[in-house]
C-alpha cells in the first residue's frame, strides 16, 4: 500500500508524538506505512499526492483566522506551504481527514471561512449529533448517533468551504463535521483523542487560553469518567477505506 501522508503543527514534542502515536493506534497504521511532516520544523518538502492513499491533517495551537501579529513564528512559513497542497486536495477530491485545525485549513484554503466570531468551544466532550448526510456517510454510518466527542477551540467554521455537506453538529458549533466531494472530511471535535490523552493536552496548553489554569486538575477530574470511543472509529473506517 502507499503511505499515508500525515500533517503535524505542534511545537510541543510530547503532544506532537502523543497525537501521532494516536493517528497511527486509532487508524490501526504501523509507522512504516506512513510519512509525518510536522509542519512547524521547517523542513517542507514538495509533495506528489500520487504517492500517498490519503493525508490526515491534525490540530495544534494555531488558528486559522489568526491575524498576522498573533502567528507563531512557523506558521506564516508552514502556511504559505499547506495553502496549494489543500487546494490541490479539494479540486481533485483526494482522500484527506483533517482534524481541528486540519478543518480549519479546509475551510478557508476552500473558499469559507474560520472565526472566532460564533461557536467556539470550552474543553469538553460534547455530544455529535449527525443528520441525514452524516447517517448515510461511509464513514459515519451505523455509528451511535448522538455519540460524545472532545472538543476545546477557539475558532469554528463560520461559512462552510464551498460545495461542502454538513454532516454533524453540535449544540454550540453547527458543523462539527463536512465532506467536501466524496472523499473530503473536517471535523471539528477531535477523532484521535481519547481520555487519556486528553491530559497530556491539557498540562502541555494550560497557559494557551483554553481554560483557567487553576482548573487544570478539575478538568482532568471532569475527564476521567467520560467513556469516549466513537470518534476513533473515523479514523479506523478512513484508512480502511483508502488504504
Amino acid at each position: 500500500m502507499k503511505p499515508f501522508l500525515i500533517l503535524q503543527l505542534r511545537p510541543i514534542d510530547v503532544v506532537a508524538d502523543n497525537e501521532f502515536e494516536a493517528f497511527l493506534r486509532y487508524g490501526k497504521l504501523d509507522a512504516t506505512e506512513v510519512q509525518r511532516i510536522r509542519m512547524d520544523q521547517g523542513d517542507l518538502p514538495d509533495i506528489n499526492l500520487d504517492d500517498f492513499s490519503g493525508v490526515i491533517i491534525g490540530g495544534g495551537p494555531s488558528n486559522v483566522s489568526d491575524e498576522e501579529g498573533e502567528k507563531y513564528d512557523y506558521q506564516s512559513i508552514f502556511e504559505k506551504w499547506l495553502e496549494p497542497l489543500v487546494k490541490e486536495i479539494i479540486a481533485s477530491d483526494f482522500p484527506c481527514l483533517g482534524a481541528c485545525y486540519g478543518l480549519g485549513a479546509l475551510t478557508n484554503f476552500g473558499g469559507g471561512k474560520m472565526g472566532r466570531e460564533a461557536y467556539g468551544e470550552k474543553l469538553a466532550a460534547v455530544d455529535i449529533h449527525m443528520n441525514k448526510d452524516g447517517n448515510a456517510d461511509q464513514l459515519l454510518a451505523g455509528l451511535d448517533n448522538p455519540f460524545q466527542a472532545i472538543v476545546g477551540h477557539k475558532e469554528a467554521c463560520q461559512i462552510a468551504p464551498d460545495g461542502a455537506i454538513i454532516l454533524a453538529s453540535s449544540q454550540i458549533c453547527p458543523t462539527q463535521m463536512f465532506r467536501i466531494g466524496e472523499n473530503v472530511y473536517g471535523t471539528q471535535f477531535h477523532p484521535e483523542l481519547d481520555v487519556q490523552d486528553v491530559g497530556v493536552r491539557a498540562d502541555a496548553y494550560q497557559h494557551k487560553g483554553y481554560f483557567p489554569p487553576e482548573e487544570l486538575e478539575q478538568i482532568k477530574a471532569y475527564f476521567s469518567d467520560k467513556e469516549i470511543t466513537v470518534p476513533m472509529m473515523l479514523l479506523e473506517r478512513f484508512v480502511a477505506r483508502y488504504r
